[in-house]
C-alpha cells in the first residue's frame, strides 16, 4: 500500500496570490524587508494583519518560540508564510505547536516546502530535518508574480535545490508510481526552465517537485550537502556538486542531465574545512536520507564521495 499527502488546498498560476481570500487577523511571517514585503502585501490585498519580519535563514527553535510568545493572546487566526523555505518552515512548526492554520506562499521556488510534510529547524546550532503530517499546509499558493527581481544567486540556488529534490525523489527507495510521475515531470520542466532560460516555469516545476519528493524522500545528495551547509554554504549551492556526485554513485538516469543544469548555472567547486573522515561521521547517522538511497552507502563510500566533491571538480 502507498500513501500520498498533499496540502488541503493548492492554488497556483498567475494572480493566484492576488485572488485568494485571506482570513482577517493573520500573522505574516517573512525574512525580507518592508520595502519588498509591502509591495507583496499590496498585490495580495491582505488587510487586518500582524507581521513578523525578523525571521532569518536556517531558523532556530528559539525563533519559533519567540514568535509564539510575542503574539500570544492576540487571537491570530492564521499564519501566512511569505518568502523562502525558512519563513514556511517557521509557520509549519508554529502551526503544529499552536493548532493555528497556515497558508504557505513561496517566493523563491526551490524547496517545495509549501507542498511537503518536512521542515528544517536548527536545534543547538545544528539543522534538523523534521517530518510530521501536521506540517502540511492548509492552503499552498504558488504565483509566478514573486519571481521577477529575484537575485541571480537566490534563483540559481533555488532552481538547483528543486532539480536535486526531483531527481533524488525519483530514485528514492520509498518512491512509488505516483511520486516518480511527479518527480520526472518536475525535472523535465525545471530542466527546460534552466537550460532554455524559461524562468517563468520554475514555480510550477518546484511545486510538482515538492509533491513528488515530499511523498518519497531525498537521498544521498542531501545527506552529503549538510556538512557544507553547516559551514555556511547555501543549501542549493551545496547540492550542485553533492547531488551530482551522488547521482554518479547511484548510476542515476539523471546524472548527466543534472550535471548539465549545474554547469548552466555556473556553480563553483565546493570546499570543506572539516576533515573528510570527521565529516563522514556527521553524515552517517542521517538515516532518513541514507536508508532511502537506491544503493547501500558505507562510511568509506561517503569519504570517497566527499573527496570527489572537494578535490575532483565534479562539474568540470
Amino acid at each position: 500500500m502507498w500513501k500520498v499527502l498533499m496540502p488541503k488546498k493548492i492554488v497556483f498560476g498567475e494572480n493566484a496570490a492576488k485572488e485568494f481570500d485571506y482570513p482577517k487577523n493573520s500573522l505574516i511571517i517573512t525574512t525580507t524587508t518592508p520595502e519588498v514585503y509591502n509591495k507583496w502585501i499590496e498585490y495580495m490585498g491582505i488587510t487586518n494583519y500582524e507581521i513578523y519580519d525578523k525571521a532569518t535563514p536556517d531558523p532556530a527553535i528559539e525563533t519559533v518560540e519567540q514568535i509564539q510568545k510575542e503574539f500570544e493572546g492576540k487571537n491570530i487566526s492564521t499564519y501566512i508564510g511569505l518568502g523562502g523555505g525558512s519563513s514556511l518552515d517557521i509557520c509549519k512548526y508554529l502551526s503544529k505547536i499552536t493548532g493555528i492554520p497556515k497558508i504557505l506562499i513561496p517566493t523563491t521556488f526551490g524547496t517545495g516546502a509549501e507542498m511537503t510534510t518536512y521542515a528544517v529547524i536548527s536545534f543547538e546550532h545544528k539543522k534538523k530535518l523534521l517530518q510530521d503530517e501536521a506540517f502540511l499546509a492548509d492552503a499552498a499558493i504558488v504565483d509566478p508574480y514573486f519571481l521577477p527581481g529575484t537575485p541571480f544567486n537566490i534563483m540559481r540556488n533555488s532552481a538547483c535545490d528543486a532539480a536535486a529534490q526531483a531527481s533524488e525523489g525519483y530514485d528514492s527507495k520509498i518512491g512509488n508510481p505516483f511520486t516518480r510521475f511527479f518527480c520526472k515531470e518536475a525535472f523535465d520542466i525545471l530542466e527546460d526552465a534552466i537550460i532554455n532560460d524559461k524562468h517563468e516555469l520554475l514555480p510550477y516545476g518546484a511545486m510538482l517537485s515538492g509533491i513528488g519528493f515530499g511523498n518519497s524522500s531525498t537521498t544521498l545528495g542531501h545527506a552529503l550537502s549538510y556538512v557544507f551547509s553547516n559551514e555556511g554554504v547555501p543549501h542549493g549551492y551545496s547540492l550542485s556538486s553533492c547531488t551530482t556526485v551522488a547521482h554518479k554513485f547511484n548510476e542515476s538516469i539523471f546524472y548527466e542531465r543534472f550535471k548539465r543544469i549545474c554547469q548552466k548555472l555556473k556553480f563553483e567547486p565546493l570546499k570543506l574545512k572539516q576533515p573528510l573522515d570527521e565529516a563522514a561521521d556527521v553524515i552517517m547517522p542521517d538515516r532518513g536520507h541514507l536508508d532511502n538511497n537506491p544503493k547501500e552507502v558505507t562510511k568509506e563510500d561517503i569519504i570517497k564521495c566527499l573527496d570527489e566533491i572537494v578535490n575532483g571538480n565534479p562539474l568540470a
